[in-house]
């Protein structure tokens, strides 16, 4: 499993029971009576929330704006909206020749490529060329000629993509290739603003991207086993299907249902098979709570393109994997 060392607005996946410090039951007379705080900024398209319990608000607003001011510099690190992202510049530039770049985004780009290795291609940041093809960069998507997506075909495979240690440099192969982080932002943002609050101080915190990649900190007064999170019905968004309980460890969920389109009778969602160049099928939602964030996000994706039994033989011991099918004869459930 890969380790990283250190390291438009859609439809969200996942329901955050948010504790209110009123129904934790009270502090005990010999302790202070606990804060709750909750802040929340957008960056890289997404809504960013911290919600954190502590005694001292003064310390509790700096560290929370602390944690948002990392992932506003991560807009700037890695957004593909962002034309002068350190990102947007390597989609422009890397097939110019080999292109030196920082220590931050060398040591993200290798986790992902070893993501794809793992992942046997069904994960793969360079799949930007399809996204756009099928309409979702920014959009909900169409259905396109299938010459183009054979065109777009030819852009995308991590194997294209090199990367050289000695010189911090990445080089793409091909002219046309584009970096997308949507499969891999988010989970990397939440880490990073939660190694900011724990040097901060703090040790109760829920910290979340849009709310389908979160990641419980400590547990939250009156609630000592974790925080309570609700995985929603991919079919009955007002229902729940599964509860977690998160202490020091993240929660990431892919749907079909976030963004997708219907066309010709059937239905496209956003996530994508770069090996085919069609978008994945089989699969509804699939959740993943993993002790890091950026490996929950990372893995429901090839966990959905590739389907249960292949998330079943491959998944670490450590994680665990809610699955949901897309056939009325195999319910919703946690893998083995």
């Amino acid at each position: 499993m890969s380790v990283l060392k250190n390291g438009p607005k859609v439809e969200q996946s996942v329901l955050v029971l948010f504790l209110l410090a009123g129904l934790a039951g009270g502090a005990r007379a010999d302790q202070p009576e606990s804060l709750r705080l909750e802040k929340t900024a957008d960056a890289m398209g997404s809504a960013y929330t911290v919600e954190l319990y502590g005694n001292d608000r003064v310390k509790m607003e700096a560290a929370a704006d602390a944690a948002l001011d990392e992932a506003r510099r991560l807009d700037e690190l890695l957004s593909n909206y962002q034309p002068e992202s350190e990102w947007s510049q390597v989609n422009r530039r890397g097939a110019e020749g080999p292109m030196r770049i920082s220590p931050e985004l060398f040591q993200l780009f290798s986790a992902c490529l070893e993501y794809s290795r793992q992942s046997e291609g069904a994960f793969d940041i360079t799949v930007g060329p399809l996204m756009k093809v099928w309409g979702f960069y920014k959009g909900t998507g169409h259905l396109p000629h299938r010459a183009d997506v054979a065109a777009a075909m030819t852009r995308v495979g991590y194997r294209h993509m090199h990367l050289d240690a000695q010189a911090g440099t990445v080089r793409f192969d091909r002219r046309g290739m584009e970096l997308d982080p949507g499969g891999i932002g988010k989970g990397y943002a939440v880490d990073r603003m939660v190694d900011v609050l724990k040097k901060n101080g703090v040790t109760t915190a829920l910290v979340a991207a849009s709310a389908s990649s979160i990641y419980g900190m400590g547990a939250p007064p009156g609630h000592p086993d974790g925080w309570v999170i609700e995985i929603r019905d991919p079919w009955h968004h007002s229902e729940r299907v599964a509860e977690v309980l998160l202490k020091d460890m993240s929660l990431s969920t892919s749907g079909s249902y976030e963004k997708f389109f219907r066309a010709e009778g059937r239905t496209y969602a956003h996530i994508m098979d770069p090996r085919t160049g069609f978008p994945a099928q089989g699969t509804v939602s699939v959740s993943v709570v993993a002790p890091r964030t950026i490996d929950s996000e990372a893995w429901a994706k090839p966990y959905f393109v590739n389907g249960r039994q292949w998330a079943a033989r491959h998944k670490p011991k450590d994680f665990r994997v809610y699955f949901c099918q897309d056939r009325t004869d195999q319910p919703c459930a946690w893998l083995p």
